[in-house]
C-alpha cells in the first residue's frame, strides 16, 4: 500500500522541520514550503494526498490557499495548522476546504491523529478547546 503523500506549508522553518520529523516515518513528505504561492505551485506539480497548511503565511494565507486548491479541482485533503482557536477561523477553514484544524500548541499530540482521521474521510479539530465541530456551521459556498 502506498504511503500518504503530504505537502507541508508553514512560514517557520523550525515548524516545517518538526512536522517533517514527526511524520516522515509513516508518511511521504513530498515537499515543505514557506508561503502560499509556492504551496499552490507545488500542489499543482506534486498532486499530494494531503496538505498541511499554516493559516498565517506570507503572499497567500492558508485559508486563501485552501480555497484556491479546492477551486483548482484538487482532491487533496487539507488540515490547517494554526495558533488561532477562534471559531471564525475554524469556520473559514472548513468553508474553504479544510477537513482538519490542529492548534500548534497541541501539534505533538494531535497531528498524527488528525492525519489518520482526515485521510479516513472524517473531520478533526484540536481539543481541549472551546471549539466543537458541531457548533461550527459551515455554509455552502
Amino acid at each position: 500500500m502506498a504511503r500518504t503523500r503530504i505537502l507541508l506549508a508553514d512560514d517557520h522553518e523550525e515548524m516545517r522541520d518538526f512536522v517533517t520529523q514527526m511524520l516522515e516515518q509513516e508518511y511521504e513528505i513530498v515537499e515543505a514550503v514557506g508561503d502560499g504561492r509556492t504551496f499552490l505551485e507545488a500542489a499543482s506539480k506534486l498532486n499530494p494526498d494531503l496538505c498541511l497548511l499554516d493559516i498565517s503565511m506570507p503572499i497567500i494565507d492558508g485559508i486563501q490557499a485552501a480555497a484556491q486548491l479546492k477551486a483548482s479541482g484538487s482532491t487533496a485533503k487539507v488540515i490547517m495548522l494554526t495558533i488561532s482557536e477562534g471559531e471564525d477561523f475554524v469556520r473559514e477553514a472548513f468553508k474553504n476546504g479544510a477537513s482538519g484544524y490542529v492548534i500548534k500548541r497541541r501539534i505533538a499530540t494531535d497531528l498524527a491523529l488528525a492525519v489518520t482521521e482526515v485521510m479516513a474521510g472524517r473531520t478533526f479539530i484540536s481539543s481541549p478547546s472551546t471549539l466543537d465541530i458541531d457548533s461550527v456551521k459551515v455554509l455552502p459556498s
